[in-house]
């Protein structure tokens, strides 16, 4: 129970990564505020944790509103007294349909306003509520932060914001106290992928991409997640970490 006392929200926890990190933070004793655009997922979640024992919420939230980001950041405080870690989870996947001269501009800003806007406005919302605390805020950034593949620079440039703003969060942030790190997933198996579950060649593309040749459990990232949000992370700040079986230190 390292996290007990702790409080976390988590956005995009309805799904994939989100889930399974609201549902370990909240084995390790944190009380978790399960943010998501789907409510109904938000609640999926909150069911699962408290079947377990643990306490949870849902809140509906949008991460591209700012405001919607500080109501669910206000849930927390509301609803629990107070706010310790911040996972900025939620993300879109590019649709990988159109080369940079073709791409049209809302399928940039779509991917842009979720995955780097989101992530801004949590860590401006999170450490708004941290400030006289101190606290943890995890980011979800990427591989695709180092690495490029064709047809996803929205994804790629969203992702290296992530890792930037992590850098220049945790550095302004020092003072208060609360700590900024980030995770580097590789290709995790949630429903970010499912467009290349129904093709084998595809498929195996993915699971070649990793030094074990195969993808990776969301349950991997939230074992990663759980540990910097604890305090035996409590000298690691300003890095973001790579969960992706060596991926990212090949050339396939």
């Amino acid at each position: 129970m390292r996290l007990a006392e702790k409080v976390a929200l988590v956005t995009g926890g309805g799904g994939g990564i989100g889930r399974a990190s609201a549902v370990r933070l909240a084995r390790d004793g944190a009380r978790v505020v399960v943010a998501d655009l789907h409510l109904a997922a938000a609640q999926t979640t909150v069911q699962a944790i408290q079947a377990a024992g643990g306490q949870a919420v849902a809140v509906q939230t949008d991460v591209t509103s700012f405001d919607s980001v500080c109501q669910a950041v206000q849930e927390a405080v509301s609803t629990y007294g107070q706010l310790d870690i911040m996972f900025n989870n939620a993300g879109v996947f590019g649709d990988g349909r159109d080369n940079v001269i073709d791409m049209p501009l809302e399928e940039y800003h779509r991917v842009v306003r979720v995955n780097q806007d989101g992530v801004f406005y949590g860590i401006k919302a999170a450490a708004a509520a941290m400030r006289n605390r101190g606290g943890v805020i995890i980011n979800t950034a990427s591989i695709y932060a180092y690495i490029v593949d064709r047809r996803q620079l929205p994804y790629h440039a969203s992702k290296a914001a992530v890792v930037a703003m992590t850098k220049a969060a945790a550095l302004e942030l020092a003072k208060y106290n609360i700590r900024v790190v980030a995770v580097a997933p590789g290709m995790i198996d949630t429903p970010l992928v499912d467009g290349w579950r129904g093709n084998a060649h595809a498929w195996q593309i993915l699971e070649r991409a990793h030094m074990r040749h195969a993808l990776g459990k969301p349950e991997d990232v939230a074992n990663v997640v759980a540990f910097l949000a604890s305090d035996e992370a409590s000298f690691i700040n300003g890095h973001a970490f790579f969960v992706d079986d060596g991926a990212a230190v090949f050339k396939r």
